[in-house]
């Protein structure tokens, strides 16, 4: 087994990490998949690219009990084919995480981190966010505010968001583990998020529901 996070909030809202340790067979071995799947996830040429999607459905089955279909809205947004669960999904490099809820709505980023975000920065940063940059721990703070972003990207449905002119990160001190204050302000809605974050294993996690 290679779950190695499980938790659950609010009596609705659940969340889970998988590691991935096993190979394409034994992942596949674990799902009962239908010709569509199986012409899906063979046709992706890149290994990883295989097991990714092979251990989001492996962690989804471990969290509900069951095998479960996911299809995809215009905008790449996932949802169950049943509709009984709103999820967000995110993966990078080996680690696989889910999040959804029944009744509200949800955005989950994880990303493995190294220096390539430093050249990016002001891609998807304000100035002022760049500012509030903490120097000492400059990698993870910006990995932090690329996951806050994609976070709130996600919960917010995908439609008419740029990183910068409408995702907002309030000023704070990265720590292993606290709280992140978000906005997003479009044309549809202006909005204030409360996230959660986390580190693990080299990866940074923020997620968030409401």
């Amino acid at each position: 087994m290679a779950l190695i996070v499980r938790e659950h909030f609010n009596d609705d809202v659940e969340f889970g990490v998988w590691e991935i340790t096993e190979d394409y067979e034994n992942l596949r071995s674990r799902l009962l998949l239908d010709e569509r799947d199986i012409e899906t996830v063979e046709s992706f040429k890149n290994y990883q690219r295989k097991l990714e999607w092979l251990s989001v459905r492996t962690l989804l089955k471990e969290m509900l009990g069951k095998d479960s279909k996911i299809v995809y809205g215009p905008e790449r947004k996932p949802y169950l084919h049943n509709n009984l669960y709103n999820i967000s999904i995110s993966h990078s490099k080996n680690l696989t995480s889910i999040l959804m809820s029944k009744k509200k709505r949800v955005g989950l980023d994880l990303e493995y981190m190294d220096n390539k975000i430093l050249r990016i920065a002001d891609k998807f940063l304000r100035p002022e966010e760049l500012e509030n940059i903490d120097k000492t721990n400059e990698i993870y703070h910006l990995y932090l505010h690329w996951c806050a972003k994609e976070a709130l990207y996600k919960i917010c449905d995908k439609v008419d968001i740029n990183f910068v002119n409408n995702l907002n990160i309030e000023s704070f001190k990265p720590k292993e583990n606290g709280l992140i204050i978000g906005r997003v302000n479009n044309s549809y809605m202006n909005e204030r998020f409360t996230m959660n974050y986390f580190s693990l294993k080299n990866y940074a996690i923020v997620w968030c529901y409401k």
